[in-house]
């Protein structure tokens, strides 16, 4: 028994937290954490993350890599359709809140972390991430034997994994811009039709503003709105963004230098929340 338990292959699998990935991968290389202003090639990305595990656990076989991102009612986008697509690659979904934040992500890292190591199907995990609810997966992955590995990526100022997280796990290491840049690639900043013609009115643009509220509250529900209304007259930072985004295409100018017509935007989107409340 002993003898065969020596000749079993150490296994090992990449657990990814894309939330961190885009945010941390974005800001370093293009300077921004908005997923809406740069690519991310996911494929490229995930082949070096394989790569560099096949050189780090060089006796040992892979089993999978987990893709942990957020979806509307968890539904796949197309881009994490594509991901799903790929072989050896494992696409695991939370929600998004009416704030486009991240919400189970965590919890469902712990579960398949937990569970791979209490059924001995790995014996090495490389994470990465940085938030510190994932100390309780490495720590549950431990208990039952396993190795975790935390990956990081370079932060552009400051430091972009939680310490407690450092302090839990068995080794760190972080990937630096020149690994990141081939995989990141900021858009093209968007010309509009109208740009040189004269600025549409406040009505219009609080009309826009309504019609924007309409299509939200059919896409997000009522419970999403109850999040919301607390928070008047502000939106949230990713909601106001949204907002401006598509008014912008719907009207096929910027908006970015009109700081008036962006509160008659706000206020056409807020009038008719408070309208279905």
């Amino acid at each position: 028994m002993l003898a065969e338990v020596a000749k079993t292959p150490s296994t090992h699998a990449i657990f990814v937290d894309a939330g961190y990935v885009y945010a941390s991968g974005g800001l370093l290389v293009a300077g921004t954490e908005d997923r809406r202003s740069f690519d991310l090639d996911a494929e490229g990305l995930i082949d070096a993350f394989i790569d560099k595990a096949r050189v780090i656990f060089a006796d040992s076989r892979l089993l999978r890599v987990y893709w942990y991102d957020g979806a509307r009612r968890r539904i796949h986008t197309p881009e994490q359709q594509t991901i799903a697509e790929l072989p050896d690659v494992k696409v695991r979904l939370g929600n998004l809140n009416a704030n486009n934040q991240q919400k189970g992500v965590d919890s469902l890292i712990r579960t398949d972390l937990e569970s791979l190591a209490r059924h001995r199907a790995i014996s090495d995990a490389a994470l990465v991430g940085g938030d510190e609810d994932l100390v309780s997966a490495v720590e549950a992955a431990q208990g039952y034997g396993a190795r975790v590995h935390l990956w990081g990526i370079e932060a552009a100022d400051g430091r972009n994994q939680a310490e407690p997280l450092l302090w839990e796990v068995d080794s760190q290491r972080t990937f630096d811009l020149d690994f990141c840049k081939p995989f990141v690639t900021r858009k093209a900043v968007t010309t509009w039709e109208h740009e040189g013609e004269p600025p549409p009115s406040r009505d219009e643009v609080r009309f826009i503003g309504a019609q924007i509220a309409a299509t939200w509250l059919v896409d997000r529900g009522r419970a999403a709105m109850a999040e919301l209304l607390p928070g008047l007259p502000y939106l949230p930072g990713n909601v106001d963004q949204d907002l401006l985004i598509e008014a912008e295409k719907m009207l096929q100018r910027s908006l970015r230098g009109h700081s008036v017509l962006r509160r008659a935007l706000r206020d056409g989107f807020w009038n008719h929340l408070q309208s279905q409340y």
